[in-house]
């Protein structure tokens, strides 16, 4: 008795799983090009994912649907780092030549740091108090060269004394205590000679999400304009009068009105 032949697409009909065999016969339910095709977008997801770094799935954006950064959210929500750039046209106007060696201390540094060497007459370094996991290749590059350097501001930094005309400090103080902040302050002051600049959140704002936490260490404390006036009177820091007076002049000609509280201290 001859054996009976068995139908490849039979068998997937019974319960089996479908065989490749079966899924091309020209009887099977499917047409055979949307099937390949299936089978090769099958393929192209499998060595993408085994080709990621980090062992997970990174899929193209939908249409219609935006992809946002850690550091978009970051900025989003009230960034004094983002408030830095746009300020940078008013604090060259107040500071003049003082602008010409300058230290940013601050999340995403590199942004800013960037942004002030693309002058070419400043010389323009920076610190990153968090991590750099995230950072492109432009800010790696940065980090390789020794612009910017990753440095827990709640120890001394790595530089000596008056290195800087000008530090500019953002989304950095409102995470520390007052415990740090009486370390930290004072080590600003001491590597700068003609001044501090700090942007800090104004009350009210939204404060870091919870996914945010592990970065920062603890939720941002946003405090008042008199705490901070107080503060710095208490540290032996008082307002650099002329160049405050400059930047409030210039930003009123261009309606520039910032969202973060701006302190101009001497050092």
């Amino acid at each position: 008795m001859s054996r009976r032949s068995v139908n490849p697409g039979r068998r997937a009909s019974e319960g089996g799983l479908p065989t490749v065999a079966g899924l091309l016969h020209p009887k099977s339910r499917s047409p055979p090009v949307l099937t390949i095709a299936l089978l090769v977008l099958g393929v192209i997801v499998l060595i993408a994912y085994f080709n990621s770094g980090s062992g997970s799935l990174t899929l193209p954006p939908l249409p219609g649907v935006t992809v946002t950064s850690r550091e978009a959210v970051t900025r989003a929500e009230g960034s004094c780092t983002s408030e830095v750039i746009q300020a940078l046209p008013y604090l060259k106007k107040a500071y003049g030549s003082d602008m010409q060696k300058v230290l940013h201390v601050g999340p995403d540094s590199c942004t800013v740091v960037s942004n002030l060497l693309k002058e070419g007459k400043v010389e323009a370094w920076g610190v990153e108090p968090y991590d750099l996991e995230d950072a492109d290749s432009s800010c790696k590059s940065l980090v390789r060269k020794g612009f910017v350097r990753m440095s827990d501001i709640k120890f001394t930094l790595p530089y000596r004394p008056d290195s800087f005309n000008l530090v500019v400090v953002s989304d950095a103080l409102d995470y520390l205590t007052p415990r740090y902040l009486n370390k930290t302050l004072p080590d600003l002051a001491r590597v700068s000679t003609n001044g501090l600049v700090i942007f800090t959140g104004n009350p009210g704002q939204q404060k870091a999400k919870v996914s945010e936490l592990p970065k920062f260490g603890r939720p941002a404390k946003l405090r008042s304009n008199s705490w901070w006036t107080r503060y710095f009177i208490q540290t032996g820091l008082t307002e650099n009068e002329g160049p405050l007076k400059k930047f409030e002049q210039a930003a009123s000609k261009s309606n520039y009105k910032p969202d973060c509280q701006i302190f101009h201290l001497s050092s």
